[in-house]
C-alpha cells in the first residue's frame, strides 16, 4: 500500500506545482467548453478522496459538510473561494494524504460500503479505494493541465 500513498502525495505535489504563481481569476476562469474550473478540481480531489475513503468506511470526514455539499461529483462552480479560503483547500489537499496513510496504519478502516463509481469499477474495500482514487485524481490532474493552459 505504500506505494499507493506515494502516487497519491506525488499527484498532488504536481497540482500544486501546476497552479503555483496562477491568480485568482485565473483559478476561477471556465473556459469554453469546460463545465468547472481550476479552483472547484482542486477541492474536488479533497472531497472526493475523503467520500470514497472515509465515509463509504462509516468514518466522519476531515473536510466540513459545507465544502462536501459544494464540490461533490455532480456539482459546478457557484462560488470564488477568497485567498484565505483557498489556501486552506491547499493545506488539505497536501495534508489529507499524511492523515490518511497514519488512519490506515493505525488500523482504523474497519468496514467498507461497496459503492459503484460513475466509470462502473465497484469499490468493496478501502484499498481499492485508494487504487481508484488515485486514478480519479489523475483524470483530475489532466483537466487541470488543460485548464492552466486555456487561463
Amino acid at each position: 500500500m505504500n506505494k499507493q500513498f506515494e502516487v497519491l502525495k506525488k499527484s498532488r505535489e504536481l497540482v500544486l506545482k501546476k497552479i503555483e504563481g496562477l491568480s485568482s481569476e485565473q483559478l476561477h476562469k471556465i473556459p469554453e467548453g469546460f463545465k468547472n474550473n481550476i479552483a472547484w478540481n482542486v477541492a474536488h480531489l479533497v472531497v472526493t478522496q475523503q467520500l470514497l475513503h472515509y465515509k463509504l468506511s462509516g468514518l466522519n470526514c476531515l473536510a466540513s459538510d459545507e465544502l462536501i455539499e459544494k464540490y461533490r461529483k455532480g456539482t459546478a462552480p457557484t462560488e470564488i473561494f477568497t485567498e484565505e479560503e483557498f489556501e486552506e483547500i491547499k493545506e488539505l489537499l497536501i495534508g489529507l494524504p499524511d492523515t490518511l496513510q497514519e488512519d490506515f496504519d493505525a488500523g482504523i478502516f474497519t468496514s467498507y460500503n461497496n459503492y459503484e463509481t460513475s466509470t462502473g469499477f465497484v469499490l468493496d474495500s478501502i484499498e481499492n479505494a485508494i487504487a481508484f482514487n488515485n486514478f480519479h485524481e489523475g483524470i483530475h490532474l489532466g483537466t487541470i493541465m488543460a485548464l492552466t493552459k486555456l487561463v
